[in-house]
């Protein structure tokens, strides 16, 4: 078995693998948004570099919750170019600029998603949002995340920073299959398990919510 074949049984054995591990960190997530939601309070989702396309996978979604704000900042994500944001996101005090022009909040949640966990921007930026009183969730790759250094000043990585802690279950580098005669490994998953990981968490919250007699909104495709 070779190249997309493998990719396709690698990567779907490692979504069933955090579909198996993670429903009892993503019930309790949802149970912290919704609680916020209930209470009147805000969910905001946060990522950079390709991590920012997971927290648009929660923001403006047919199926998914309306009372979501996403922090979906130029420079970190790619479309300004790949070097632009690798370097903006290792950047320790840009996170503290974020967190002024962004009103989170005592009583909020924050998804935090970084696959390596170990940049400045999104641990010092869970890290501000803790000393505002507001939960974090985060979603990582705890094998990547474990194997490794943070660049952030304090010296945490984003799972040692969370309330809640959400492992996409992928490898260390993401890239998952090695081939003979290419220097690097690739077809990443980081991506695919995790907007599945989200997608659960979406659904859990508004049953959670819809349970309590307090159904949220949710949006309806715009092209049915």
């Amino acid at each position: 078995m070779a190249g997309a074949e493998e990719y396709l049984d690698k990567a779907l054995a490692i979504a069933h693998r955090a579909a198996e591990t993670q429903l009892p960190a993503i019930r309790v997530a949802a149970g912290l948004v919704a609680d916020a939601l209930a209470g009147g309070r805000t969910f905001w989702v946060f990522g950079t570099g390709h991590s920012h396309t997971l927290a648009e996978e929660l923001y403006g979604r047919a199926g998914g919750l309306a009372d979501v704000r996403a922090i979906l900042e130029p420079g970190l994500m790619l479309h300004e170019g790949l070097q632009k944001s690798s370097l903006l996101e290792r950047l320790p005090g840009l996170a503290a600029v974020l967190l002024e022009v962004n009103p989170l909040a005592a009583g909020d949640v924050l998804l935090v998603a970084s696959n390596s966990g170990r940049n400045a921007v999104p641990v010092e930026f869970a890290l501000g949002a803790r000393e505002r009183d507001v939960r974090v969730i985060a979603l990582t790759s705890l094998a990547h995340s474990s194997a490794t250094t943070s660049r952030a000043p304090s010296g945490q990585r984003l799972f040692e920073t969370a309330d809640v802690v959400i492992d996409n279950c992928g490898v260390p580098g993401d890239a998952l299959i090695p081939i003979p005669g290419t220097p690097e490994p690739t077809g990443a998953t980081s991506t695919l398990v995790g907007a599945l990981l989200l997608q659960a968490l979406t659904v859990e919250v508004v049953t959670q919510l819809t349970n309590r007699g307090q159904p949220p909104n949710v949006l309806r495709s715009l092209n049915v």
